[in-house]
């Protein structure tokens, strides 16, 4: 099993004497998945209803066109990524044990959106739950996953970020409207017997004292009997705070992250990080004395997919042979919350 030290609100592997520790030394990612919706919004399609442009877009954030769902809701995209995640392994849905939805656009309160995805798959002897953790979600839904197998009770587990995070923006908002598209991604876990330790590194940090920064969905309690319907509050950002978070913190992340095996940057072959800004990436490869090839970005076609963003890249570059088995990754999250989130393994 992984010992978690928990310290203030930080979250970290901690060493402990050999004969003690047990590593996963059996978790495998056995197959990738996405699935974002068919219509595409470009620059120029946004120029046309607020004060913008291509180029104001693209030189400030990297982003040229996103994905933006007519009808499909977040578990129709993640159900659709899990569909995927199962023809493509050839596992039964009955197989799995626990499926986990990484999102901060969920369909309801209540149910969860995993919990709908469940029954979409018909995954009948899953236990199925959210985890809201904004842009490092997907990290933190691997993080439990992991936890989850390393004590026996889960063998096999789906892992999706997903997000329809259009039904939360303002669209005459340019500040936050020209960042944001929709989709999902996925990963099938299992626990099988592996040569070399798979999870090599983990690290998670809430940083709530600044959460005001960014914030989406936010609802009000009424002071009067009855109360009037709830009603939720579009993005919020202040992005010059959220970059200049991002470029210190995210860099802090992976370098936690990767101490505690004693690895070294240069032995990380593949930086996913979450795709919220081209020159977040570009900075964060800089602060890290590590070449921008190491860092791919999709954000061009996309734009900012919160948890999706990072299983959407990770399947782009196994489905194009940028990644191989053997390669050690480092996938790093970070946002609403705020929150970080890097976890170094190999794939």
């Amino acid at each position: 099993e992984i010992l978690i030290g928990l310290v203030g609100s930080e979250m970290c592997i901690r060493d402990r004497p050999e004969r003690m520790r047990k590593p996963l030394e059996d978790l495998k990612i056995v197959q990738t998945a996405s699935w974002v919706p068919d219509q595409v919004i470009d620059n120029d399609d946004l120029s046309r209803i607020m004060d913008t442009s291509d180029d104001w877009i693209q030189s400030r954030t990297g982003i040229k066109r996103r994905h933006i769902s007519k009808h499909e809701n977040t578990a129709d995209l993640a159900s659709k990524t899990g569909q995927l995640l199962l023809e493509k392994s050839g596992w039964q849905a009955e197989e799995l044990d626990l499926i986990l939805v990484a999102t901060m656009s969920p369909d309801a309160y209540t149910p969860s959106t995993a919990a709908i995805v469940q029954g979409k798959l018909q995954a009948k002897n899953a236990v199925a739950f959210d985890v809201s953790a904004a842009c490092s979600g997907f990290v933190y839904g691997l993080a439990v996953a992991s936890q989850m197998m390393s004590t026996g009770m889960v063998k096999k587990a789906m892992v999706i970020g997903s997000e329809v995070l259009s039904k939360l923006i303002d669209w005459h908002d340019r500040t936050t409207a020209v960042l944001f598209g929709d989709g999902a991604g996925g990963v099938l876990l299992e626990k099988v017997p592996v040569k070399a330790p798979t999870l090599l590194g983990l690290q998670l940090k809430t940083f709530g004292e600044l959460s005001n920064e960014l914030s989406a969905g936010m609802t009000s309690s009424g002071n009067t009997f009855p109360k009037p319907l709830t009603e939720l509050t579009p993005f919020k950002m202040n992005g010059r705070a959220v970059y200049r978070f991002a470029t210190h913190e995210v860099p802090e992340s992976i370098l936690q992250a990767s101490a505690q095996n004693k690895l070294t940057l240069d032995q990380i072959d593949v930086f996913l990080l979450h795709q919220a800004n081209a020159r977040i990436i570009k900075q964060v490869a800089k602060r890290l004395k590590q070449p921008l090839e190491k860092f791919p970005i999709n954000i061009a076609e996309y734009g900012n997919t919160s948890a999706a963003s990072e299983p959407i890249l990770l399947d782009e570059c196994v489905e194009k042979g940028m990644i191989k088995r053997g390669d050690i990754l480092a996938l790093s999250g970070f946002g609403g919350g705020l929150t970080t989130g890097t976890i170094i393994l190999r794939y």
